[in-house]
């Protein structure tokens, strides 16, 4: 389970259209989070679906939500049931479906490899339901080990828990995110890349997870968008996987679709008779071997009749012997010759005959807290066996193939010589393909990140080449090593780091951060950028997505403190409070000023920032231009409520500001309340202006007479369809 922050949508108790009672949060996603909840009247356990609040007003992922909730009408045991949406009052917008109790592939990921047999099961189950999909012509194109889960733990039993950005592809269908390329890059097949999906690509997809599951360790599909591309147009290293398995998985991920299984239905053929496909079309059978006479020479023309030689004549028969004992002779040295090629006779002088390997790869790696292994081709025996004996001495396992591949002479000595400096690393690995290879790995020591640096100053050595990535991860991150991150993406005003422990942010100490950006996509890369260097380490973003004009608006606020004033809306109709401040299209908002017992003196500045670009002042206006706070009170004491957006009702009859919502403008606005000393301003502001216009206006005034202002509070209010 995750801690549950104020930030959330629902917390722990909540009780969700007087049926569903939140019990824990499960998982944060991009634009989602996923609840657990159990209805009130038949105790059943469900999983919520919750929009995030910034994107529960745009269309786009309104029609995803409603897609997935159409996945319903797909019914297989592999698939979770999928319910409906609903709306609460305050407008969060949640799907319901099945909650299934087990652990997620991507836990079972962490947790190292798994069996070949486990998987087989696994991918009939998930193929079951993947053929389920299919057939109503449904693609996935996100299939990953986070959104299979094992009930129970039960192989047999795994399930398919999200259909997020699924692909409809019957005929006038539209795709929910566009046509741009859906799918995490390690699980995606190569088409996926380019854009184009179809079932064949899920195929893919399963074939690379249960890849990834036999090995422990998701795929690398490298450091960035040339490797990535690269990566995918070749082959999954399946070396040191079992036969049938291997079969299965090299079928699955050809990185051409059109060499891959062509339908789920012949990953379940398969499953249940590995010789009912037919073979792949550029299979090669390496042990058939076709042995083809000679061409016969034509028999030569008699020659003319000649004069009787003078020579001493040769008897026939010894002419004959002669001939059959030197065509004996020549038949003994190529029978010879080949026993003693196919026996080994020769391989002193011309070296042992292995098969060929394409690619001739080798993967060796530390992963973290697990011992050393090596899987993959070598060229020798002397080489097999220096290398079983490195991880043998650092209690590791090896499983090497004899094979011939286009490798350099040097190649083995190589390889060891650059196995030989990663002996201290924490965790590493090195991949090669032939002599191209590329060595990752991190150390929470200085001292050994230098000396490796030192060590591959060069690159690999001898004929070896490609990338070297060694990364310094110290036992703690100082704030100093972080605030470059923030920094380099606020693009509304600061972004703080919360707590910081004196000596650092330690392996087990989470790091939030705290203030607000003007766009989703600065919110997910900060967290990407962030997670990218906290390894084990909590990222927690305590931080809200504004707009382009908020932002500009408060980067030229006043650094004023805040104040016991408060802002509260209610719906013009009823005269019900809005405690969400969420309205919906043709909704009549209502806005009222909250001032305390001891704010009796000044003036009062309010305004709203709507996410058009421009300002609405509703205090004070061309119609209501007296903003001082004596005024406002009208010899009240005590709290005073001062209405700044009237209902329709009574703007009718006094001629007050009243405002409905349309579907012009929707998202988040913000109201602002200024408390000053003296007025704000020398002339009064036109009821609209820009954004713009107000923030200069803004910035000239507190430059010249900052210490005027007492305090400033605020509240966002979001207007959406309902």
């Amino acid at each position: 389970m995750i801690d549950s922050r104020d930030s959330d949508a629902f917390q722990p108790g909540d009780l969700l259209n007087n049926t569903y009672r939140i019990e824990a949060l499960l998982g944060r996603g991009g634009t989602s989070d996923v609840y657990r909840a159990r209805s009130e009247i038949s105790g059943r356990l469900m999983a919520l679906k919750v929009l995030k609040t910034e994107f529960s007003g745009n269309d786009d992922y309104l029609v995803l939500l409603t897609r997935e909730e159409e996945i319903r009408e797909i019914r297989h045991e592999a698939v979770v049931r999928y319910s409906e949406n609903h709306r609460t009052r305050d407008g969060h917008v949640y799907l319901l479906m099945d909650y299934v109790e087990g652990p997620g592939l991507d836990q079972k990921l962490k947790q190292g490899p798994m069996s070949a047999d486990d998987l087989m099961t696994v991918c009939r189950r998930v193929a079951g339901g993947l053929q389920a999909a299919h057939h109503r012509n449904i693609v996935h194109r996100d299939l990953s080990p986070d959104n299979i889960i094992l009930r129970g733990g039960d192989p047999a039993q795994a399930v398919i828990i999200d259909f997020g950005i699924a692909k409809d592809t019957n005929p006038g269908a539209e795709t929910i995110v566009g046509n741009e390329f859906a799918g995490k890059y390690a699980y995606a097949a190569p088409e996926q890349l380019s854009g184009n999906t179809d079932a064949r690509s899920d195929i893919y997809s399963l074939g690379a997870l249960l890849l990834a599951n036999f090995r422990g360790a998701s795929p690398d599909v490298g450091a960035n968008p040339m490797e990535v591309v690269r990566k995918k147009g070749e082959p999954l290293d399946t070396s040191g996987l079992p036969e049938r398995f291997k079969s299965l998985v090299d079928q699955m991920t050809a990185p051409d679709p059109d060499k891959r299984m062509q339908s789920i239905d012949d990953v379940l053929a398969f499953l249940d008779d590995p010789s009912a496909l037919p073979a792949p079309v550029d299979a090669v059978d390496s042990d058939a071997t076709v042995v083809m006479p000679p061409p016969r020479k034509a028999e030569p023309e008699p020659e003319p009749s000649k004069p009787a030689s003078k020579a001493v004549p040769v008897p026939e028969a010894k002419k004959s012997r002669g001939g059959l004992m030197a065509t004996l002779l020549v038949l003994l040295l190529i029978v010879g010759g080949a026993g003693g090629y196919f026996m080994g006779a020769f391989d002193g002088l011309l070296g042992p005959k292995y098969p060929i390997a394409e690619p001739f790869s080798l993967i060796v790696e530390k992963p973290a807290d697990a011992p050393v292994r090596a899987v993959g081709y070598v060229p020798s025996e002397q080489m097999r066996d220096n290398l079983t004996k490195l991880m043998s001495d650092q209690s590791g396992s090896a499983e090497l193939t004899l094979a011939t591949g286009d490798v350099a002479v040097s190649w083995g000595d190589d390889v060891l010589a650059a196995l030989d400096p990663l002996a201290d690393l924490d965790e590493w690995r090195m991949v090669l393909s032939g002599n191209r290879g590329q060595i990752s790995g991190a150390t929470s020591d200085s001292a050994t990140h230098e000396r490796l640096t030192a060590a591959f100053a060069n690159g690999f050595p001898g004929a070896l080449t490609g990338a070297i990535d060694i990364t310094y991860e110290p036992v703690f991150l100082s704030a100093e090593f972080l605030r470059p991150i923030l920094q380099k993406r606020a693009d509304c005003g600061p972004l703080e780091l919360g707590p910081v422990p004196a000596v650092g942010f330690g392996p087990q100490t989470p790091i939030t951060v705290t203030g607000r950006v003007a766009e989703t996509a600065t919110r997910i890369g900060l967290y990407d950028a962030l997670s990218a260097v906290a390894n084990e380490r909590k990222v927690i973003l305590d931080v809200g997505v504004l707009n382009p004009t908020l932002c500009l608006i408060e980067q030229n606020l006043p650094n004023a403190p805040s104040s016991d004033i408060r802002i509260a809306f209610s719906v013009g109709a009823s005269g019900e409070p809005n405690a969400s401040g969420r309205f919906f299209v043709g909704e009549n908002p209502v806005i009222d000023v909250m001032l305390p017992a001891d704010v009796s003196e000044g003036y009062l500045n309010v305004s709203i920032l709507d996410v058009s670009g421009n300002v609405f002042h509703l205090l004070p206006n061309i119609n209501r231009q007296d903003n001082m706070v004596s005024s406002l009170r009208d010899a009240q004491d005590g709290t005073t409520d001062v209405r700044v957006a009237y209902s329709l009702a009574e703007a009718a009859s006094n001629g007050r500001l009243a405002f409905r919502v349309d579907d012009s403008t929707l998202g988040k606005s913000k109201v602002i309340v200024l408390h000053s000393a003296e007025p704000l301003f020398d002339v009064m502001r036109p009821t609209s202006e820009s954004a713009l216009g107000f923030a200069e206006a803004l910035k000239k005034h507190f430059e010249a007479n900052n210490s005027s202002i007492q305090s400033l509070d605020s509240r966002i209010l979001v207007t959406a369809r309902p």
